[in-house]
């Protein structure tokens, strides 16, 4: 669910027209609803009422600072993957005990950094970074607490590039080396085992992989506790897909996702955390474009916008699709158009559709790609020397650039021309 609708013929962010934004900011923008954020998260929060448990923001999907306090005021934690995300949680006012660190190349300068500001957790990844965390923990006089993050060699049935529970995925430790990596932790003084950490990919729109893996982490707890030691917490990673094409079979809701956790896990009495990111940001955000001409080809036409791939790469990167929208409502009774849906990169992979069928559009008007919360703003770049695309933030009636378009002398001025080339 949304709260993008169509209301008398236009579409609507909340309660402000989405046309009203574009006046106000141009094109081409981001757009993100409040109310479907905090929906979405209190959805998660609600399915794992039944214990203990933390809610940690997968802030790689979506990492605004507007944002990042959004949820943060509502509770959540912040699951982070860099010294700049973790920064970033704790400018937004998430304090360290909600920050998880995740990933697999944290260097010695973020776990210093993250170890003196505060932290949560560190989701270790290899016995190399366990090494180096013990050093920089004990050359900081701390202990940090980690939990070890276990490759269960599950196949996610998603795709390939952003599957990471596999055996030859490059996350975490095999399974089967499990216990020998524990008992090799019990023995580093600047670390403190508190937990056990899975994560097998992203996307995932059946319950029966996450099913397979936490069987696996429930059958590991009990022999992790029989080798003594004191598992405390179950960090299940996030990974819950949502529908990108509304013909799409819908996936599995956050209340079953709950109930599948009690049911495979609920019985070890630890506390819970799972790292949503895709399902709160990902409906909860809109890009919206304009049409700078329609071409015809030699047998199509092109739908040629001011968006482009620099600033929307998923269907570049991962085929993915999105539904495109005319914010202008066709009557009804409209015949479809059939168009490839491109942008102005000088690239034949800055393509977001082929042979898409939508109610016919023109130059200048607008269009919106849906569920462009998540992995949009953050994977743009400058390619082609775009500029960086504004954000914007709805609540109810009122809404406010929570990232500006730079000027093009602003992107200039970044770059510095040594002195012998003057």
């Amino acid at each position: 669910m949304d709260h993008f609708l169509y209301r008398d013929g236009a579409l609507y962010a909340e309660d402000v027209p989405v046309s009203e934004i574009a006046a106000a900011v141009g094109t081409p923008f981001y757009v993100y609803s409040t109310a479907t954020l905090k929906r979405h998260f209190q959805l998660f929060d609600d399915a794992l009422a039944w214990g203990d448990h933390l809610v940690c923001f997968a802030m790689k999907s979506l990492s605004n600072q507007a944002v990042i306090k959004l949820l943060g005021n509502a509770g959540a934690g912040m699951d982070v993957v860099s010294g700049g995300e973790y920064l970033r949680a704790k400018a937004a006012g998430v304090p360290g005990d909600r920050i998880v660190f995740s990933g697999v190349g944290k260097t010695a300068d973020e776990m210093r950094l993250a170890i003196e500001g505060g932290i949560r957790q560190f989701n270790v990844e290899s016995e190399p970074e366990m090494i180096v965390l013990d050093q920089v923990a004990q050359s900081l006089g701390a202990v940090a607490p980690i939990t070890i993050r276990v490759n269960p060699d599950v196949d996610a049935k998603t795709h390939a590039k952003i599957a990471t529970g596999k055996s030859e995925n490059k996350f975490g430790i095999p399974i089967s080396r499990a216990r020998e990596v524990y008992a090799m932790a019990a023995k580093m003084p600047g670390l403190k085992v508190i937990g056990i950490d899975v994560h097998i990919g992203s996307q995932l729109t059946e319950l029966a992989p996450f099913e397979a893996a936490y069987n696996k982490v429930a059958e590991l707890t009990e022999q992790l506790r029989a080798d003594g030691h004191e598992i405390t917490r179950l960090d299940l990673g996030g990974g819950l897909g949502i529908p990108y094409a509304r013909s799409n079979e819908a996936p599995p809701l956050p209340t079953d996702y709950g109930a599948l956790i009690q049911r495979t896990v609920g019985h070890l009495g630890c506390e819970i955390e799972i790292e949503p990111g895709r399902l709160i940001s990902g409906n909860a955000g809109l890009m919206v474009s304009k049409v700078i001409y329609v071409k015809s080809g030699e047998d199509r036409e092109f739908l040629i916008l001011d968006g482009a791939m620099n600033d929307l790469i998923r269907p570049a990167m991962y085929d993915a699709w999105h539904d495109i929208i005319p914010v202008n409502e066709a009557p009804a009774g409209t015949s479809p158009a059939r168009y490839d849906i491109v942008g102005p990169v000088c690239e034949s992979g800055d393509t977001f559709a082929k042979g898409r069928e939508m109610p016919p559009v023109k130059a200048d008007d607008l269009v919106a790609f849906r569920s462009a919360g998540a992995y949009g703003a953050v994977m743009s770049s400058e390619y082609n020397s775009r500029p960086l695309i504004p954000e914007v933030l709805v609540d109810g009636d009122q809404f406010a650039v929570i990232r500006p378009r730079p000027t093009y002398e602003d992107m200039i001025a970044r770059d510095n021309v040594p002195a012998w080339l003057e």
